[in-house]
C-alpha cells in the first residue's frame, strides 16, 4: 500500500498571515508537489487567485481547490470530505496537501474528519500550524482589526458556531503543532520573547513557537512534522465544542447564538471595485491606505495593472498597513486593476470609487 500523503492543516484569525506564509511555501518547496485547498468565505476567490499566481509546476492551478461554501469546520462532510476523496482519486497524486482554513473555523472537527474511512488509510495530518498576528495578540486584541473579523463571520452564511474570539483563539492555539507568531518585525524584542514565552506556556507540551516576518519560514520547518494529528485529539481539547457535537444540553444557547449571527449580517457589506491600468505602484499603495484611514475599511484586497509591467501587482490591506508584490504576467488576461472592498455598513461608496479612481 503506498505511504499516505501528509496534510498540513494552516489555522488563524483573518489577517494574521496565512495566506502570505503559503505563498511563501509555495515559491521555496523545492519541487515538491503541493496540493492546496483553501477555504475562502463569499464568492470572491481572491485567495485563491493570489496563490495561483506563485506555484509554477510546485502547485499548478489544478491543485487548487477553493471552498466557499461556508466555514470549513461547519461543512466537513458536505463539502471538505468529497473534496478529498476527489483529490486522492488523481492519478498524478500530490507530495503534499496543504489546507488553509478560513480565519473562523475550529480546527479540531477538521482534524476529526481525516479519521473518516474514507480518508484515514490515504492521508495523514502531517501537524496543524496556527498562524497569529504578533502584534496584535501583544496587545491583547487576537486579530489586528476585530471589526474585519466580525465582518468575515456576518458574511459568512453557513456559519453554525459563533464563537466569542477568545475562545476560538485558545482553540486554535490548544490544536496546534506549531505556533507562528507572524508580524514580529512589529515587535521590539523583549515583547517578541514575551508573546513566544506566554504563547508556549498556553499550548500543548512540545508545541514549537516560532517567530516570523511576512510569513517567511524554511519549507522544511513548516512541513514534514510527521505528527499524525488525527490520532491524538485527545490533548487538543475544544474550548468551544458543543455546536459541533450536537449537545443537546446546548440547543438553546446554539439557535440563540445562530439568530445573533444572522441578525449581525446586516452590519457589513462589500463590493468590487474595477478601474484601468495605474501609474505607479507604490504612490498607489499609499492612496490606498489613506482611502482605508479616511473611510474607515476593514479590508481590502486585489490586484492591480501597472502601466508599462507585464506582472500583475497583487494589493493585500488589513487595516491601513498595505502589501504589494508583483505575482505573475497577465498574459492573455484583461489589464483591469480589480480591488475588493469590505467595511461596515454604510460606506461611502461613491466617494470610495472617486478616491480608488484618482
Amino acid at each position: 500500500m503506498p505511504a499516505k500523503i501528509p496534510a498540513t492543516v494552516i489555522t488563524g484569525f483573518l489577517g494574521a498571515g496565512k495566506t502570505t506564509l503559503i505563498r511563501h511555501m509555495l515559491q521555496n518547496a523545492n519541487g515538491k508537489r503541493i496540493a492546496l485547498i483553501i477555504n475562502e468565505f463569499g464568492d470572491l476567490g481572491v485567495d485563491g487567485d493570489i496563490l495561483k499566481g506563485c506555484g509554477d509546476e510546485t502547485c499548478t492551478e489544478d491543485d487548487i481547490m477553493e471552498l466557499s461554501n461556508g466555514c470549513i469546520c461547519c461543512t466537513v462532510a458536505d463539502d471538505f470530505v468529497p473534496t478529498m476523496e476527489k483529490l486522492l482519486a488523481r492519478e498524478n497524486r500530490p507530495d503534499h496537501i496543504v489546507i488553509e482554513t478560513s480565519g473562523l473555523a475550529l480546527p479540531q472537527p477538521l482534524i476529526r474528519a481525516f479519521n473518516w474511512p474514507e480518508i484515514s488509510t490515504q492521508v495523514t495530518v502531517d501537524g496543524v500550524v496556527t498562524v497569529v498576528d504578533g502584534k496584535a495578540v501583544s496587545e491583547g486584541r487576537f486579530a489586528h482589526n476585530v471589526a474585519a473579523v466580525d465582518a468575515q463571520r456576518a458574511m459568512d452564511e453557513n456559519l453554525d458556531h459563533e464563537t466569542p474570539l477568545s475562545e476560538l483563539f485558545e482553540d486554535q492555539i490548544a490544536c496546534a503543532d506549531m505556533i507562528v507568531v507572524n508580524k514580529s518585525d512589529l515587535l521590539g524584542a523583549e515583547e517578541s520573547e514575551a508573546l513566544a514565552a506566554k504563547l508556549k506556556a498556553s499550548s500543548r507540551k512540545g508545541v514549537q513557537v516560532v517567530k516570523s516576518t511576512m510569513g517567511a519560514l524554511p519549507v522544511d520547518v513548516l512541513l514534514g512534522q510527521g505528527i499524525g494529528a488525527e490520532g491524538d485529539m485527545e490533548s487538543r481539547h475544544e474550548v468551544h465544542h458543543h455546536h459541533h457535537d450536537h449537545d443537546d444540553d446546548h440547543d438553546d444557547d446554539h439557535h440563540s447564538d445562530h439568530h445573533h449571527h444572522e441578525h449581525d449580517h446586516d452590519a457589513f457589506e462589500s463590493f468590487v471595485f474595477e478601474r484601468g491600468e495605474i501609474t505607479d505602484a507604490s504612490a498607489y499603495a499609499e492612496q490606498l491606505a489613506d482611502v482605508i484611514r479616511a473611510h474607515d475599511i476593514l479590508r481590502l484586497k486585489g490586484f492591480a495593472a501597472v502601466t508599462g509591467k507585464p506582472m500583475r501587482l497583487t494589493l493585500q490591506a488589513v487595516g491601513p498597513r498595505v502589501d504589494t508584490y508583483f505575482d505573475k504576467p497577465f498574459g492573455s488576461d484583461a489589464r483591469i486593476t480589480r480591488l475588493v472592498v469590505i467595511g461596515q455598513t454604510g460606506l461611502d461608496r461613491a466617494a470610495i470609487e472617486k478616491a480608488l479612481m484618482a
